[in-house]
Parts: C-alpha cells; structure tokens; sequence
C-alpha cells in the first residue's frame, strides 16, 4: 500500500513538474518570440494589369527580396525541395528527432560530420535571425526558434517564408527573384534543370552561383536531382535530361520598367507593398525599346516622351517619360508626359472638327491658302510657301497654316477652348493674354498627356475619355456634352487616316497628325486606330532649340514603330455615322464649295444684321418622334431667327436639301435616333447650331 502511495505521489510530483515547465516554456517562448514581422520586410513591387512585376525596389538593405508563396513556383520545385532538405517536413514539429539521430551517430560512427539535421523549419530560424558563429549552441537556438515558429505558423507559411528568404548569391533572396535574375522568367513554371538549381544554391550561394562556378553548380544540380529520383518525386528519364542542361551564364537584370511610373506610386504610397497598375508590361517593353533606339539615332541631348492609352476605357497601357531614367544628359529623370510644352499644330483637327460640326464647310470646299492679315497677325506656312486654292482635306493633311488659323477666326478662338474643356484640358495661354488665333500654331502650352486624352474623341465618335495616370486616378468618360458631333470626328479622322506615313514604315491603318513648335523646341506625332492612341513627343527636358527638329522627320517615325512594336492589333477606324458624307466639289451646295473670308479672316456680313439664331429645337432638348416605336415617325420642326436669307440647314454636317431656303421654318424627317447635331448657315457665311437627342 505503501508503495503505491509512494508511485501516486511520484507520478504525481512529474505531472507538476511538467506542469510547471511546460507553463515556463510557454512564458520564456512568450517573452522572446522569434522576429517573425522583421522577416515579412520585403521588396516593393509595381505590377502591371495582368500582375506581371514592372519594377521592384530593393529592401533597406539594398536586397532583391520578392514576397513568394508555394502557388507562386513549380509545384516541382517544393517536391524536390522536401525530398532533398526536408523529407519529413509535414509530420514533425520543428525539429526532426530521426535527423537529429541519424546525424549524431554518423557524427560519432565517422568523427566528423556527415549530414546535417535541419528541417526547413530551423533553416528559417536561421535566415530570420541570422548568426555568424557555428557551433553547437547556436545550433541549440535553432531547433528552439524552429519550434517556436511551429507553434505560430502552418507548414504553408513556413514553407513561404523559406522560398520568400532563401539566399541566392549576392543581394538575391528568394525563389521569385532567383528565377527571374537566372532564368529571366517567373518561377511559375521551370524546368526540371532550373527547380533542381534553385534547390541546390541556397546551400552555398556564393560558392554556387553559376555565373561564376558553373561546375560546383552543376554538380549540387545533380545531388539534387538524384534525391529527387531516390525519393520518387522524379523518373530516370527527366533526371537525366535534366542533367543535360546547361547553368546560366549570367544574372539577369529584374525586370526594370515604368521608371517614371514607379517612382510615382512608392512616393504616393510609400507604406504599399504592391502597386497595380494600368500598365501592360508588353506594350511598355515595346515603347521603352523603341524609345532607347531612337534617342540614339537623333544625338544627345535629346528626350523622347510617350504614351498610349486605350480610347474607349481611358487606361493608359504604355508610358514613357523619357528614354533613359538614368540619362544625365538627355535629364532623363524629368517625366516629359507631364511637361507643359507648345504643340505646334497638333491642335488643329480640333478646330477643323468645330467647322465641320458648325457646317462652315465640308472636306472638298475650297479655301484660299495665300498671304493673310488678322488684325496684324499674320501666319505663315511653315515651308514659308503657299498652295493657292486647296481642299479642306487637302489644307489639313498639308498642315496649312493660314487655312487653320481662318477657320479658327471663323469658329472663334474662346469657342475652341471651351471645347477643349469638355475633354478635361485647358490650354496653358501667356500671363495675362487671352484666346487669341495663335493657338492654331501652337501658341498654348499642353502637355503630352492632354493631347493624347484630347485625340481619344476621334477614336470614340466625338467622345473624349478622361485619362487616368497609370496608377490613381478614375480613368473614363466625361459627362456632359461631347467634344465634338459624331460626324465632325469622322470627317477628321477620314482626312488624317489618308495622310501618307513616313516613309519606311512598318504599319499602316493608322490615322495621325504632327505638331512642331516655333523655334523647333518640340517635336510631335499623335496617332490612333480604332482603339488606341499613341502620343510622341520629342525635344529637349531644358527646353532648348534643336535646329531641323520637325514632328514629321523625328517624331512621326517614332509613332509607327511604336505602334508596330507596341503588340497591339491595329483596330479599323470607325465607319461613318449616319448622315455624314464625303461629297464631291460639284456635290456640294454652292455656298460650300468656297469658304468665303474676307482679308481679315472673318466671313462677309454686315456687322448691323443679327447673326441667325435656331430658336426651334433649343439646345440639348430631347425630342420625342415616335422612332423607337413602328408606327409613324414625325418630322422634326425647325425654326430660327435673325440671319440673311437664303439659308442652308444641315443635319450632322449633311445639307437637308441641295439648294437654301428663303424661309426660316422647316423640317426634317430623322433616319435615326439619338444625338444630331442641327446647323443652319445663312448668306454672310454666319452659322447657328443645337444638339438635339432624338426618340
């Protein structure tokens, strides 16, 4: 009886003692847990839309560490990783008492040792708190830290955190960065060759690294790969085609994209690990090469800016700043997207698009291209020659400057920048001076982002898309009215898809335009498709003159190649909207086979008449026809006031009827619904015009 009560009360005392220790184990691993946040530091990285790594930046301490996940690398790599480190790794706590077994009599068998004992577990121990001594106490701490990190995370986290720290040669950690520093890809998907060498440096990185020791490499590749096969995560075959393969020869830059863009969003939100972007990584790629190449040819000093956005979300899919980031003498680190500089005559398919919405004039009118004087002002070409009686079109493909700035006295300077605004974009004007008919050369500032979201209405049936910045921003449509009418949009952009690209170059189905400012300070090309817009813009960051710089000569190249290496599909123009036309000379009323001006550029009337007025449907109203249903659609009255007789109406740029009317009534009976643009122009040239929506 004795002797029981004596086992009761041993048993009794172990269970408290135990007890006890187990309570201090869970205080001392309470007050010293293991730096785990400290081990979660790592690189900033900027992604494009479909996630792609545009640009990463290094850690504090001047590391390449990319957070990776299991789901992030082959799934062949973790197989070949457990079987060769740690083929127990599931099943023990930490610390593997058969490895620690099996080292220690080997250790005792030989006299040295043989094989080590650590899990993956104490391998994270130690790449979270590294320790430069070796020796059976730090040992010790690392089966203890391994235990503790155990206790805290799952066999996935540590599995993470292993492929997110392990060393990989010089400021290289981690698998993600080791498979796009070595093989230049993702780890997604690797060959055997290429898991079986990620699993194989961590061990001795510095003494691995294939660009430098390519034998040693080669040979922990092979230990790898026959564990691999001891242990049934490979066949005979893979392995030995795997051993075939050669090692890099070189690191690899990572990937270095968006500089400008980048540096943007870390300084936005410099707490953010991950930045996403509107950016496509291929349509970058493509813009930065061509970019370098072209800075190149045209001689120092010179910039290259460039973005391309998608017309119909207002995404913007490739931005350039400049050609080299890290150019001191082109100052490459300024971002010329964003620089307010004149656009030369860029702008004028905005004041064609209002002539042609006001029907002032169609594509085959004449009007005069000779010597000119508004008001004092008085423009000329810039080959300092004139054509004489040209087309519209032809004026415009031309890039004639006195027909422009006629136009533009016509329709009215302030009227233009009101336009402009309906896009999100005011002119930058000298201090003090108001709209004046120099804007038709370029006598604003804008900057290359502005034009580009400008240009996005022609694409897009007069309807510009607001921009984003590739980072923030909430890119997509205007409310309110459009830039311009459907049909005015088409007519410009059938005139401009007409114009002949340089000479060589690799793509066609693209309508653009150039610009060169005075003093040849800035070189531009904008172009579109159906979908996209790209701007270019070439020049000096210090503003400085470039003598022979020309929109055509330096930019418009840069444009097509730009496109061509950009990996877009070149989308069709739009088709003509309803009621707009390309009528030939002898087509046209008489009064618009001339646009008449007098020498100061303002039509002929007398200054006492009232210019016409329609009064008959206001502006913006909404018109009920009965054309959503099938029975009889009525026809739309019209009326107006003021203005000299005869008067011509038309109907989204297309005459109602081929001769003017005395009356100031009428009607028109619509082959459509939806936004028309309704303009009538009396005797003296002057115009009235009203968008209706029609039902």
């Amino acid at each position: 009886m004795k002797g029981v009560r004596r086992a009761a009360f041993t048993l009794a005392g172990l269970g408290l003692l135990a007890a006890v220790a187990a309570v201090a184990l869970d205080r001392a691993d309470r007050a010293f847990p293991p730096p785990l946040e400290e081990a979660r530091a790592v690189s900033a990285e900027v992604l494009d839309r479909n996630g792609a790594l545009l640009r990463a930046f290094a850690t504090q301490e001047g590391r390449w560490r990319l957070k990776t996940q299991g789901a992030d690398v082959d799934p062949r790599l973790v197989e070949m990783l457990i079987a060769y480190e740690d083929r127990r790794f599931y099943a023990h706590g930490g610390v593997d008492p058969w490895a620690v077994a099996r080292a220690a009599g080997q250790f005792l068998t030989h006299g040295r040792i043989v094989s080590g004992a650590s899990t993956l577990s104490m391998q994270v121990a130690r790449l979270i708190e590294p320790r430069a001594e070796r020796s059976l106490l730090s040992k010790l701490r690392q089966m203890a830290r391994a235990v503790q990190i155990e206790r805290r995370l799952g066999k996935a986290d540590i599995l993470d955190l292993y492929l997110t720290l392990a060393p990989y040669g010089g400021n290289l950690e981690g698998v993600r960065a080791a498979s796009l520093a070595w093989f230049g890809k993702e780890p997604k998907r690797l060959s055997v060759a290429e898991a079986a060498l990620l699993v194989a440096l961590p061990q001795l990185p510095e003494r691995r690294r294939p660009d430098r020791f390519p034998d040693a490499a080669m040979k922990a590749r092979e230990r790898v790969i026959e564990r691999a096969v001891q242990a049934g995560a490979l066949d005979a075959g893979e392995a030995a085609r795997a051993e075939l393969a050669a090692v890099p020869s070189a690191r690899r830059a990572l990937p270095s994209l968006a500089a400008h863009l980048a540096g943007t969003a870390r300084i936005r939100k410099p707490q953010e690990r991950l930045h996403r972007t509107t950016i496509d990584a291929r349509v970058q790629a493509g813009l930065e090469t061509v970019a370098a190449g072209a800075a190149q040819r045209l001689g120092p000093g010179l910039s290259i800016a460039m973005i391309m956005a998608d017309a119909r979300t207002g995404d913007i899919l490739g931005r350039v700043g400049s050609a080299d980031y890290f150019d001191g003498s082109r100052r490459g680190w300024i971002d010329m997207t964003e620089a307010v500089r004149s656009p030369g005559s860029a702008l004028k398919p905005f004041i064609y698009a209002l002539a042609f919405e006001e029907g002032l004039v169609a594509q085959e009118t004449i009007v005069e291209d000779r010597p000119s004087d508004f008001s004092g002002y008085r423009p000329r070409n810039f080959d300092t020659t004139y054509q004489g009686d040209v087309s519209i079109r032809r004026a415009l493909q031309l890039s004639l400057n006195v027909p422009a700035v006629k136009l533009l006295d016509a329709t009215g300077p302030a009227r233009l920048m009101v336009r402009l605004r309906r896009a999100g974009v005011t002119l930058h004007l000298p201090a003090g001076e108001p709209a004046g008919l120099s804007i038709a050369l370029g006598g604003a500032g804008i900057s290359l982002k502005d034009l580009v979201q400008l240009y996005t209405a022609f694409p897009n049936r007069g309807k510009p898309m607001r921009l984003g910045d590739g980072v923030t921003g909430s890119p997509g449509p205007f409310d309110g009215e459009p830039l311009t009418t459907p049909s005015a949009a088409w007519q410009v952009a059938d005139i401009l898809a007409s114009v002949l690209p340089p000479p060589g170059s690799p793509i066609g189905g693209i309508a653009y335009k150039t610009g060169t400012s005075y003093g040849y300070r800035d070189a531009w090309s904008v172009g579109f498709d159906g979908r996209h817009v790209l701007g270019v813009w070439v020049g000096r960051a210090d503003n400085g003159a470039v003598p022979g710089l020309t929109g055509y000569q330096a930019a418009a190249p840069i444009l097509f190649e730009a496109f061509a290496r950009s990996g877009v599909a070149v989308s069709r123009l739009p088709e003509a909207p309803v009621g707009a036309a390309r009528p030939a000379l002898a087509e046209l009323p008489f009064a618009l086979r001339r646009f008449a001006a007098t020498e100061s550029g303002l039509p002929r009337f007398r200054a006492a008449e009232a210019p016409p007025r329609i009064v008959y449907p206001p502006e913006g109203a909404r018109v009920e026809l009965g054309l959503a249903s099938e029975g009889r659609v009525q026809p739309l009255a019209l009326k107006l006031q003021g203005g000299t007789a005869p008067f011509r109406w038309l109907a989204n740029g297309r005459p109602l009827s081929a001769d003017p009317t005395r009356r100031r009534t009428g009607e028109w009976l619509p082959d459509g619904g939806g936004f028309s643009r309704l303009t009538v122009i009396d005797a003296n040239g002057r115009a009235a015009s009203v968008g209706v929506f029609l039902e």
